[in-house]
Formats: C-alpha cells, structure tokens, sequence
C-alpha cells in the first residue's frame, strides 16, 4: 500500500477504531463478550481493533474504493469469515466467548458499520472534490 492510499484512507480506518472501541466498553458493561487474555489492559483491547479491523479496512478500501458493489462483496464475505469461523475458533482456543450475542449479530454490525463507512469516506472525496474545484476556479 502507498502512502497516498494509506493517509487517503487513514481517517476512516480511524473511525472503525472508534465504533469499534466505543462497542468494546459497551458490551464490556452489558457482558455481551468476554475477551480472555487480552494483550492490553482496561475496557478495549485494542489489539484486535489495532490489527485485523485497521488494517483490513485500509485493504479493502485501497482494491475496492469507487466500485460500491465490489466492496459490499468484499465485506460480505470478510465480515461472515469474521463472525463465523473466526470467532468459533476463537472459543474452542478460549482466547474469546459471546456471552449475551451470537456470531450473526457481530457479523450483521460489522456489514453495517461496512456501509456506513463508504458513505463517510464517499462524502469526504467529494468534499476533496468540491474544494479543489472552488480553487481552480479562483485563480
């Protein structure tokens, strides 16, 4: 990955940190999850959020941005692996358990949270857009 697609996409992976963490100290709360083990310590470990999330969305966004219907494929399948199987390995090995969830709901929030960050980052390219328009126009 560049470093144009990389800080070109940096803001949006950010935000999938924050639903993300922001999801962790509420289900800590609720008891949704447990997280056994986790690397670090409090409400969020962010290493799950820091690796697989951020980077994955940096990915995602970098082959499929601008082809709508190629990224909706790609969270599907990402997020269903992500919701399946990932996290029934992750019980059997006991390193993660749902407690008051099931795997389809985490697989259904991550598919939303997928729309809802294209059309964040859609909004701000053509933010992008507009001001490089207006100063065209001005000089």
């Amino acid at each position: 990955m560049g470093k144009r697609s990389f800080f070109r996409f940096l803001p949006i992976a950010s935000l999938v940190n924050l639903f993300l963490s922001t999801t962790s100290i509420i289900a800590n709360k609720k008891k949704w999850w447990k997280n056994k083990n986790p690397i670090s310590p409090g409400a969020v470990d962010f290493t799950y959020f820091l690796g697989p999330y951020f980077v994955g969305t940096l990915w995602i966004f970098k082959f499929t941005y601008g082809n709508f219907p190629k990224y909706l494929l790609a969270n599907l399948v990402i997020d269903s692996f992500n919701a399946f199987p990932y996290f029934f390995i992750s019980q059997k090995l006991g390193v993660f358990k749902f407690k008051k969830w099931k795997k389809r709901h985490w697989g259904i929030m991550s598919f939303i949270w997928a729309i809802i960050i294209y059309g964040v980052q859609h909004l701000v390219e053509q933010s992008i857009k507009q001001k490089d328009s207006d100063n065209n126009t001005l000089q």
